[in-house]
């Protein structure tokens, strides 16, 4: 997993509360379980004009799909956007872990709202992606500013926990420890267990002398 300390980058704003993540990932995108190919369907009902067909039912080539000229995502100011400003309870719905897959492939490894579905948010943390939660006002403050000035940035600091706009003010976002330093360090469920690798071969070696028979191959 990839580590996040800071993050500078364009805001992308979805006006909308309560997107849930059958919007973020239709549920005909959810046949594979690897990481990838899933950002060129985020937002697929309201990104393209058309349906979305599955790459493991033929699929479809979605650079010549006709796009939903309506929608932020497809608007030129917001092209390369890496931060997405939401409204209350994103990512609600049901657990998909495809969501924040989507999300990240697409670009955006920063999300700000003033509230998120609670699995969402810990699949974010889990797939090297940050979730920040500030007050609802502060949100509509950055939602103005974004949408009054082309190319609005924001700085996603994890170290300090402090989000900054372009003109120095400065807004705090809480994080429990343990997923700061996941984040920080790269380390997801599976390099958390690595860690503990020389452990596991000691406690396989104990087991090894203790209970032989385990190990043995079994025939055909």
């Amino acid at each position: 997993m990839q580590a996040y300390n800071i993050q500078q980058g364009i805001v992308c704003p979805m006006d909308r509360a309560n997107v849930d993540t059958d919007q973020i990932i239709a549920k005909q995108f959810l046949k594979s379980i690897k990481r990838t190919g899933f950002g060129v369907n985020l937002f697929d009902d309201w990104r393209y004009l058309d349906e979305g067909v599955p790459s493991l039912t033929g699929g479809q080539d979605n650079s010549n799909r006709p796009l939903n000229p309506d929608f932020i995502l497809n608007q030129p100011r917001y092209q390369g956007a890496t931060i997405l400003l939401a409204r209350k309870n994103f990512g609600c719905g049901s657990s998909r872990e495809h969501a924040p897959w989507a999300l990240s492939e697409y670009g955006f490894r920063t999300i700000i709202a003033p509230s998120f579905a609670d699995i969402f948010y810990n699949n974010c943390f889990k797939n090297g992606m940050l979730p920040i939660v500030l007050d609802e006002t502060i949100v509509d403050s950055l939602m103005q500013a974004t949408f009054a000035n082309e190319g609005y940035q924001l700085t996603a600091d994890l170290e300090r926990q402090v989000v900054t706009t372009p003109t120095g003010e400065e807004y705090g976002f809480e994080v429990d420890d343990f997923r700061k330093h996941c984040l920080l360090n790269g380390l997801d469920d599976i390099g958390l267990t690595l860690q503990q690798s020389d452990a596991i071969k000691e406690y396989e070696h104990k087991m090894m002398q203790k209970t032989p028979w385990i190990f043995n191959k079994v025939q055909a």
